[in-house]
């Protein structure tokens, strides 16, 4: 079975995440930050991280480059879901290590469409 971690410390994200990635047949974890996520991937690592950029504690990027370090850290598709949409930010994450880039607020669609591009890279 598919396994997604969703990282966002927004409750309506993860809530909605969680609707659209379960239906979507995803067994899914949650991480209200990026130590979480990071706790979570090494207990075991998901097929799918959706990482937002912005959470306490480390945030999404600090996140992403550290998961990449850990053993079996190269394998899980990681989807950045986030508000930011400047080009370089966009850029940098691509380039720490990021499969795709999605904006919020998204619908199901969207999210499926990313993921589907996401597993193809």
């Amino acid at each position: 079975m598919k396994s997604c971690l969703v990282a966002d410390d927004s409750p309506v994200i993860r809530l909605l995440a969680r609707r659209l990635l379960e239906a979507d047949g995803y067994v899914v974890r949650e991480a209200v930050d990026g130590a979480q996520a990071l706790a979570a991937c090494s207990e075991g690592m998901p097929d799918i991280v959706l990482m937002d950029w912005r959470m306490p504690v480390m945030n999404g990027l600090e996140c992403l480059i550290r998961l990449r370090r850990l053993p079996g850290g190269a394998d899980p598709r990681v989807v950045f879901c986030t508000v930011e949409a400047a080009p370089d930010m966009i850029r940098q994450a691509l380039d720490s290590g990021a499969n795709e880039y999605i904006m919020k607020p998204f619908d199901g669609e969207i999210l499926a469409a990313k993921l589907a591009l996401a597993g193809r890279r």
